[in-house]
């Protein structure tokens, strides 16, 4: 059990040498406060530990340094749009020659069909279409399943996060029932109209929620990250997607996570069929894009059912989708960055980089466990790994996870802010890795004094 009254204590001197090491993010911070509300430009970046967030001069593979000159090792990574490392050199040199020929245009290039096949070839379905980020990608299917199965509802995973898609901000309250998630901001409807919420983890819960006849989609990630990482039991997958078939409901798998345990995510790991895959940030090396793959069967669907006469104005779409330069991006990032060769050094090191964490928390036999998801790994604040969303939400500390946060960056270590989640790139090194072992045994060995 962590003293609290120890906690704050060493929170206040985080405090006061986060204030002595970022006098100039200051400076920034308060003029940006002038036209930007809590100065900042989204407003989920108040979420950083410390007075203000840092504010970033360059930044480059797996490090990036500050307007006041301090250099940090970047686990966070742009919680994944960065897993390639930031700018990486194939990506930056495709898009340099890429914008000195056209940045947009409404229309295809050559690196369309060559990114489809790669993406093809990687995730076993066919055929693609681009998005301008990841949640649009997620809008659409979810539109297209709505389409093709007559069918309204959409069956999401408690605790999971698919970007700002209106149907996933749902929980399951005391009594079991769909309600909006807290925080939700401006629903347009109330939740249960549009969704049914079930456990991960929970078959008997899928096939429950899917024997109602009413459900034309599961959007669901493989392994669930956004709440912390929690792992899919032996079957599970296979059960969803069996179950899928079973009820005549759409299964789309949203890979732009889990991606982190190879170049195929987990569907090519596990051998998933599913019906749709959505995918973004990573897979352009840091420039906004998303994509969207499908069968032959939901193409054939799709083309059956929508009129070229009104094709852009069904809510699918987005002026800047499949665009010249994020095409450019995505070419080079998965011929030349996110290879198998480099996802064999994220992963070895995303395991000696949990190994160490285990070792702090077992040395100081703190009641925290720590996942692991090929390049990823991350600790929680629970005995024993979580099942379901619901047990890595209760897993949650928020007070100790700002504290944590704080202190590491500090120490010159960046982590994603939403969790405790780590993240290696092809840049990250064995040197880099034990570094944030020896500061996080430290920081574990002044908690439990």
């Amino acid at each position: 059990m962590i003293n609290r009254d120890r906690l704050a204590t060493l929170r206040a001197q985080e405090d006061a040498r986060f204030l002595a090491l970022h006098p100039k993010s200051g400076e920034m911070f308060k003029a940006g406060q002038v036209n930007m509300p809590g100065g900042v430009p989204m407003s989920w970046m108040a979420k950083w530990p410390g007075a203000y967030p840092v504010f970033v001069k360059e930044a480059k593979g797996a490090r990036f340094s500050d307007v006041d000159g301090n250099t940090y090792i970047d686990f966070c990574l742009g919680d994944t749009g960065s897993m390639t490392g930031h700018s990486p050199d194939a990506t930056v040199a495709a898009i340099r020659e890429q914008v000195g020929k056209g940045i947009t245009a409404m229309l295809p290039t050559q690196d369309a069909a060559i990114v489809s096949g790669e993406l093809a070839k990687r995730f076993g379905l066919p055929l693609w279409q681009f998005t301008v980020s990841a949640t649009d990608a997620n809008r659409h299917v979810i539109r297209y399943s709505r389409m093709i199965t007559g069918r309204s509802k959409i069956v999401v995973i408690d605790r999971c996060y698919h970007g700002s898609v209106d149907e996933t901000f749902a929980t399951l309250d005391s009594l079991g029932n769909t309600v909006a998630r807290e925080g939700n901001i401006g629903a347009p409807v109330a939740l249960d109209q549009t969704t049914r919420v079930v456990e991960f983890n929970d078959i008997a819960g899928m096939e429950k929620a899917l024997a109602h006849g009413d459900v034309a989609a599961i959007l669901m990630e493989p392994a669930m990250t956004n709440v912390g990482i929690v792992l899919p039991q032996a079957g599970y997958l296979e059960a969803v997607q069996e179950l899928a078939k079973k009820y005549g409901t759409i299964l789309i798998i949203d890979e732009t996570h889990t991606i982190s345990v190879g170049p195929g995510g987990m569907t090519a790991d596990r051998g998933l069929k599913p019906d749709f895959l959505t995918i973004g940030k990573a897979i352009a090396g840091g420039i906004p894009t998303g994509t969207f793959g499908m069968t032959h069967k939901i193409a054939d669907d799709i083309k059956r059912m929508v009129e070229l006469e009104i094709i852009d104005t069904g809510g699918i779409g987005g002026t800047l989708a499949g665009n010249a330069l994020s095409l450019a991006s995505m070419r080079a990032t998965l011929s030349e960055v996110l290879t198998q060769k480099n996802f064999d050094h994220m992963i070895a090191l995303g395991t000696r980089w949990s190994d160490g964490v285990d070792a702090a928390i077992k040395e100081f036999d703190l009641p925290w466990t720590c996942n692991r998801l090929g390049a990823r790994g991350e600790y929680m604040f629970g005995k024993s790994a979580p099942v379901t969303g619901a047990d890595a939400n209760n897993a949650g500390d928020f007070e100790l996870e700002q504290y944590i946060h704080l202190r590491m960056l500090n120490d010159g270590f960046l982590i994603t802010p939403f969790h405790n989640m780590a993240l290696m790139c092809p840049d990250t090194s064995e040197a880099d890795v034990d570094a944030h072992t020896e500061a996080f045994r430290a920081m574990c060995a002044e908690l439990v004094q």
